[in-house]
Formats: C-alpha cells, sequence, structure tokens
C-alpha cells in the first residue's frame, strides 16, 4: 500500500466526531495518527512517545492546548504543533504563535485546508531533520571539495570519483557554468596519489592565445615583448602532480596542437626556448561546451578530445538535482554569516522550484546578496530578490501587473533568456536545432546567445 509511515501525529481533542473525522482523514493520507480524548491522555503520550506532529485542541478541561503546547516545546521542540478552535480570537492566535505553534486553524475548518497545512508542516520537519544529519558531511568534506549531494545522480557521479582518483588517466568533465566542475577536479586530485603535489588551475577562457600559451609552458627572456625574466609554465610548477584546464574550448587550434604534444610525449618547450622539459602531470580539463560540436565546426581537435576523454564526467545542472538545494543553503549561510541564521521554510520550498541558470554559482550569489541586506535571524521569502519572485511556477514565469507597477524590460529578458536556455536543453546542445525549436534562423540565435552571454 502506497504513502504508510509519512510521520507520526498525535490527535488531541476531546469532541469524538471532531477527532474521528481528523484521525480518519489523515490515516487516509498515509500517516501514523494517535488520538487522545482529553488533555490529560494526550500529555501521557507525549512523555512516553515522539511525534512528528501534534493538532491540539485549545479550549478543553484540566489542561488548555497553551499548556499542551509549553509541553511539547520542553521535551520535543523539533515536534510541530498545530492549534484548532471554534474559539478564536486574535489574542489567542498571537499567543499560539509567540509560544511555537506551526499555524492556528479555526473551526470549521476545510478538509483541503487540514490536508495542505499538514502536510507542509511535515516536509518542513523533514527537511530539517535532512539538513541536520547531513550537517555532518559538510563538516567532513574537504577531500570531496566541499562538493554536497543527496539527489541520486551527484551520489552516483561522486561514487565513482574515489576509483577515477586512483588511476592516472586524464579527464574531461562537461556540465554548465557554475556546476562545480572545478570542485570535482579537486576532488579528483585530493583523492589521487598525487594529492601531496600541486593542483595547478587555469581558465583558458581568460587568456588570449599568447599569453596563455606562456601561462602555460612558460616562457624566455627577451622572447616577446614584455618578456624580460625567463618564467616556469603552470605545467612545470604542476609536475608530478595536477593541472585543470577550464574552458578547454577556448584554446586555439594552434595552442591545442601543442597541448597533444604535453599529452603524447610528457614534454614542452618554453616559449622562445630550443630545449625539451618532460613532466609528469595528470591533465583534468572541463568545458561547458557541446565539444563534439566544437569539433564539427573545426573548432577542436578531435585526437586531442580522445587524449582528454579517457574518463568523461558529467555535473548536472542544480535543476536537476533540487535534493541538493538545502544542503548547499545550508552551508552558504556559514560561509557568509559568522551568527546563526537560518531561511524559512517557504524560501527553501521556493528554491526548490526556481530554475538556477546560473546553477550553483547562481544560488551562492543570492544568498550572499540577501545576507548582506537584511540582519534578520530568519531570512523569509521578502527578502528574497525582487526579479527573482517573478519566475512564480504558478503564473509560468509572467508577473502579473500590479499597482506599482512592473520591470517591463527584465520581464521580457528573463522570458527569452529561459526559453533561449531550454531549446539548447531539449536540443542537446546543437544550436541549429534550438534554433529551429524557435522558429528563428541560426543568426538571429546565434545573436541572442551573444547578446545573454550564454555559450
Amino acid at each position: 500500500m502506497e504513502n504508510l509511515n509519512k510521520g507520526k501525529i498525535l490527535i488531541v481533542e476531546d469532541e469524538k466526531s471532531m477527532r474521528e473525522v481528523l484521525r480518519i482523514l489523515l490515516e487516509g493520507e498515509g500517516y501514523d495518527v494517535t488520538a487522545a480524548a482529553d488533555s490529560t491522555d494526550g500529555m501521557g503520550l507525549l512523555s512516553r512517545d515522539i511525534f512528528d506532529m501534534v493538532i491540539t485542541d485549545i479550549k478543553m478541561p484540566k489542561i488548555d492546548g497553551f499548556d499542551i503546547l509549553k509541553k511539547i516545546k520542553e521535551i520535543s521542540p523539533d515536534t510541530i504543533t498545530i492549534m484548532i478552535t471554534a474559539f478564536g480570537t486574535t489574542e489567542s492566535a498571537i499567543e499560539a504563535m509567540q509560544l511555537g505553534a506551526y499555524d492556528y486553524i479555526h473551526k470549521p475548518f476545510k478538509i483541503d485546508e487540514i490536508r495542505v497545512i499538514v502536510k507542509k508542516a511535515i516536509e518542513k520537519r523533514r527537511l530539517k531533520e535532512e539538513v541536520s544529519i547531513l550537517r555532518e558531511k559538510i563538516k567532513t568534506a574537504y577531500e570531496l571539495g566541499n562538493i554536497f549531494w543527496k539527489s541520486p545522480k551527484m551520489q552516483e557521479l561522486l561514487n565513482i570519483v574515489p576509483k577515477i582518483a586512483q588511476s592516472n588517466s586524464n579527464v574531461l568533465i562537461t556540465g554548465e557554468s557554475g556546476t562545480g566542475k572545478e570542485l570535482v577536479a579537486t576532488a579528483i586530485h585530493n583523492l589521487s596519489q598525487r594529492k601531496g603535489k600541486n593542483l595547478v588551475a587555469i581558465n583558458c577562457a581568460a587568456f588570449p592565445e599568447g599569453l596563455l600559451e606562456s601561462e602555460l609552458f612558460g616562457h624566455m627572456k627577451g622572447s616577446f615583448t614584455g618578456a624580460a625574466y625567463n618564467k616556469q609554465g603552470l605545467f612545470e610548477v604542476a609536475d608530478s602532480g595536477s593541472i585543470f584546464l577550464d574552458e578547454i574550448c577556448e584554446m586555439s587550434v594552434n595552442l591545442q596542437a601543442k597541448l597533444l604534444r604535453v599529452l603524447e610525449n610528457s614534454t614542452f618547450r618554453r616559449v622562445g626556448g630550443i630545449s625539451d622539459i618532460k613532466v609528469d602531470v595528470r591533465i583534468i580539463s572541463a568545458t561547458n561546451k557541446d565539444i563534439k560540436e566544437e569539433i564539427g565546426s573545426g573548432n577542436f581537435r578531435e585526437d586531442l578530445y580522445y587524449r582528454l576523454n579517457v574518463v568523461p564526467l558529467h555535473i548536472p545542472p542544480l535543476r536537476e538535482r533540487k535534493e541538493d538545494i538545502p544542503l548547499f543553503v545550508e552551508h552558504f549561510l556559514t560561509k557568509f554569516s559568522s551568527a546563526k541564521r537560518q531561511m524559512s521554510s517557504e524560501v527553501i520550498e521556493f528554491f526548490m522550484e526556481y530554475p538556477w541558470r546560473g546553477n550553483v554559482r547562481e544560488l551562492e550569489n543570492v544568498i550572499e546578496r540577501i545576507l548582506l541586506l537584511t540582519d534578520k535571524d530568519e531570512i523569509t521569502i521578502g527578502d528574497v530578490p525582487q526579479e527573482m519572485l517573478m519566475f512564480s511556477k504558478d503564473t509560468d514565469h509572467i508577473p502579473a501587473l500590479t499597482k506599482d507597477g512592473i520591470y517591463l524590460d527584465n520581464i521580457v529578458e528573463n522570458i527569452e533568456k529561459t526559453y533561449l536556455l531550454d531549446a539548447l536543453q531539449a536540443a542537446n546542445g546543437n544550436k541549429t536545432e534550438a534554433a529551429k525549436l524557435l522558429n528563428l534562423s541560426f543568426r538571429s540565435f546565434r545573436h541572442r546567445l551573444s547578446k545573454y552571454g550564454i555559450k
């Protein structure tokens, strides 16, 4: 039978018909339900067992719901409490929330209302438990480069990282920008026999061709304008260790030929040099491009691709492993704030639905920004940047026009970028096919990618 053991719920209600309605409803939803006919019985059950949630009436003989709530906070502070009453006032509602109740509901209530509130509350408790358990992984994550995972896709990938690390084979890591390719490269190095040696990283897109060659292989004094002294290259620095070549597809074809020589002979020459230098370096490379498309267009050497791609690893985007988001949130809260601060369940739920086109890097930047702009202990949905809130799942990413107005240009840009990225994903990165999906010419499609800086 499906949906069993979703959570343990205690109902404390002296009105029999109401108690039975709640019990039947919640058992039908798959919860393990215990019902107490009075507050004394309810207090006894709380002393003997642990519940995920307590639903209690407020007005009862001997012991009222507020006393039960206080008892819960004393003996089981993680238990979620929902208060229900037929004699509700604003003052009692405020008192309930101040004492730590999750919600306050008036009788008579709608069945769907109870169902939704209970579901969200239980999910919040589960989320809190999972974050607490997985904090230990965060503390011991150094060797895996501070990679946090819960999702099956990342678990599968990270299960093979230690095996890959023990070999000397070259690794090619693919994935969108901001997914953590350098972290995986660091993990591979830290778990390898080379971990006591240097891991040198360079972004190939950050240098023009001549300067990149000098950075990688070094140069001799006078070999070009500005070469005032002999310089050791990164391959020499990484000897006996590893080198991480990020954005490898941005390397010129001419320089690719020189890199191929290193892979074939383990030797290279400095710019302006006449003697070969031998090194023992493991190469870990990465790209956010479709490298086979780059080969087809003549931008990347096929023979170099096969040398680099001995072990391929693909890192899925954050939107495909949303189970990892609460872990990253916890990590970045700790990273950017010395005080103990937390995200409300509403913010976490919103983050789980948000598309995160910039992946983990975007999530990190958003959390840093939020923490800078507010000093509250609990971050609420109102603290989330306005442009993010436009991406509402319920409105299909299109915000409603309000009395305060909207930023039309921003909305149009966000919608256009969303469709460009969705088309690329649907076409597996093939730009020609993606352009067809949007009924655009290839030239127009390429112009729009350039306009928004989409690689």
